[in-house]
């Protein structure tokens, strides 16, 4: 069938996901080919310490990201959207997003950047010998309980943003379990929440004397292919502001970026692994069994059918990166050149190749928040130099680029060299790769491995739960996600390697001494840089 007769007849699947700069919807046929793209760009607030964005920014921008999809499918193909085969929605893990029965916020949502939860962390990952990441859900659950909050006793619902707007739209409590694997720990086996630790929770804050108890709480766990909910009226109106989305839409179970980007990647079978690197940077490494022992360091999630998977993440990614790039565009601006962003991205990373293989001793921070891989529960910007330092445009770039990928490597360097990981390809996404050969040959340094990048790597995280929508409408009688990715979706699909060279490998790896030894110096700014 033509692309113009698949959206007619619904032979389609759209995934939308929140990240932390951008909501993006795409449109694809059930082989992954793109037809349509719909984007709204926002920001998140630091508002009373805490990183967030409120329910009126979330239901204006998912609403504004669907219009945008829709106007580009009736300019490109004359038709208006009305139907479509399956819907998913992905979104930013971790967070604390808290509900009433009604369905009322009672508390401000708190994204993943968010590292206000360390007594809670601490406490958590002790008690269940399982690492508990700041960020993650139960860890915000229980440090509002510690604090002792109010809106606690009234909960109704906790669950992260993709949970939220899958609810809005369905009116269905679940959740994808790669997302869950970011709110409490699972069990792989069981493929829900790990039944051990839910107990000794409960039993933790039996004193409280809440009403509720975990489990009644958390939205219900599903794997991929399972089925979610249906678009409700409700749900389409709220979407769709014209009018025109038809409910009874079939939706997959909600994910988070960490599980749609392994998606995007085909990297969701053991021994393959991604890296997404945006506003945060995250690698993600599918694992044939578990580690030998807890490391703060490592999260152990799943991917989107259970699989356990180890994840090194950084809050911080290229947030820094791109404010100087978009300094240096006000200095064209102010030189009278008009060069757009697209242009300035490409041209200040292509030069960065020029740069010396250790970056010509530069060295950057760009801790906008708390990182957890370094244990700082803060964050501040920094760039720093040595006077005998190779100071030029291209090293400046380089070491950009670099400290983008520094903590995250910090994670992996524990998976490949202490617990001897194996790993036969390795994908990277994101913006960060969007400038070819560029992120990609400092990932590949970074890993000391091929790293491959397909050319659906923009598309991202909307286009990986776009392709668990289309799995969930038209998958095969007991096909598995990793048989449909791999005989439908990548089987055709082009992509790039590079093998890293030794200089490029060792010229990280000092670079890596300097971030490893300059941390003290970031510590000491977070103690003296308080206003």
């Amino acid at each position: 069938m033509k692309e113009k007769d698949l959206i007619i007849s619904g032979k389609t699947a759209l995934g939308i996901e929140l990240g932390s700069t951008r909501i993006k919807g795409v449109l694809v046929d059930y082989n992954g080919n793109v037809l349509a793209v719909g984007i709204h760009d926002w920001e998140n607030s630091f508002i009373n310490g805490i990183w967030t964005y409120s329910l009126e920014e979330i239901h204006q921008g998912l609403r504004a990201c669907y219009s945008d999809l829709r106007r580009a499918v009736e300019e490109k193909y004359g038709v208006t959207l009305t139907v479509i085969g399956a819907i998913g929605v992905s979104a930013m893990m971790h967070g604390y997003m808290a509900l009433d029965a009604q369905g009322g916020q009672l508390a401000p949502f708190q994204t993943w950047r968010n590292t206000n939860t360390q007594q809670a962390a601490d406490e958590l990952t002790e008690l269940f010998s399982f690492n508990i990441p700041l960020r993650w859900t139960i860890a915000h659950l229980y440090q509002r309980i510690l604090d002792g909050e109010a809106h606690v006793e009234k909960l109704s619902y906790v669950t992260t943003l993709s949970g939220y707007i899958h609810w809005m739209l369905t009116g269905k409590k679940v959740i994808g379990i790669g997302d869950a694997a970011g709110i409490f720990p699972i069990d792989s086996e069981t493929l829900d929440y790990d039944a051990g630790m839910i107990e000794k929770f409960n039993q933790l804050i039996a004193k409280y004397g809440y009403s509720w108890k975990a489990q009644e709480i958390l939205p219900r766990v599903l794997a991929a292919g399972e089925e979610a909910g249906t678009l409700t009226e409700a749900g389409a109106a709220f979407l769709d502001e014209s009018g025109s989305l038809q409910a009874g839409i079939r939706l997959c179970p909600p994910e988070g970026d960490a599980g749609t980007g392994m998606v995007a990647t085909n990297s969701v079978a053991p021994r393959t692994g991604n890296v997404s690197a945006g506003t945060s940077t995250f690698a993600m490494i599918i694992l044939e069994k578990q580690l030998s022992k807890l490391y703060r360091e490592i999260d152990m999630v799943t991917t989107p059918t259970g699989f356990p998977c180890a994840m090194s993440h950084a809050n911080n990614g290229t947030s820094d990166l791109n404010a100087w790039v978009n300094l240096f565009g006000e200095f064209a601006e102010l030189m009278g050149m008009k060069v757009s962003t697209g242009e300035l991205f490409e041209k200040l990373y292509t030069n960065s190749l020029k740069g010396d293989p250790d970056c010509g001793g530069l060295l950057a921070y760009g801790y906008y928040s708390g990182e957890n891989i370094t244990m700082l529960n803060e964050g501040r910007l920094a760039f720093l130099r040595t006077a005998d330092g190779a100071f030029n445009l291209a090293n400046f770039m380089r070491a950009h680029l670099f400290t983008s990928l520094g903590a995250v490597k910090m994670g992996l360097d524990i998976l490949m060299k202490d617990e001897h990981v194996k790993v036969e390809r390795i994908m990277g996404h994101g913006g960060f790769f969007k400038t070819k050969g560029v992120g990609q040959r400092y990932l590949a340094a970074a890993v000391n491995a091929p790293v491959t990048v397909m050319d659906t790597a923009s598309e991202g995280g909307a286009w990986g739960i776009a392709l668990l929508a289309a799995y969930l409408a038209d998958k095969a009688e007991g096909e598995k996600l990793e048989e449909f990715l791999d005989n439908r979706i990548f089987k055709t699909m082009s992509g790039m390697t590079i093998e890293p060279t030794p200089e490029e490998v060792a010229g990280f790896e000092t670079f890596m001494e300097h971030y490893r030894d300059g941390l003290s110096i970031e510590k000491a700014a977070i103690e003296s840089m308080t206003w």
